[in-house]
């Protein structure tokens, strides 16, 4: 993704800019957009779940899909163990 280090969104910070509470946090529906990475391993799946905004909500879609109704990049993020 050609950055040094990433980081999750502090807590504080994440309901002004994202519009969610912590633990509900989605890609698809917040306020600002924010770069979106999907890892390409998750291709190989029939279907993928993430948080529907809602805590104890996720939504299954198939990871083309997905790239339907955002905007979002396909990267090798994985590590190895």
């Amino acid at each position: 993704v050609d950055e040094k280090s990433i980081e999750m969104i502090k807590e504080k910070e994440l309901r002004p800019l994202t519009g969610y509470v912590h633990g509900v946090c989605s890609p698809i529906g917040m306020k600002k957009e924010l770069p979106t990475i999907i890892d390409q391993s998750a291709f190989a799946k029939e279907a993928i779940l993430f948080s529907a905004g809602k805590k104890g909500i996720s939504v299954e879609v198939n990871p083309g899909e997905l790239l339907t109704y955002l905007s979002a990049d396909i990267a090798d993020v994985t590590k190895d163990s």
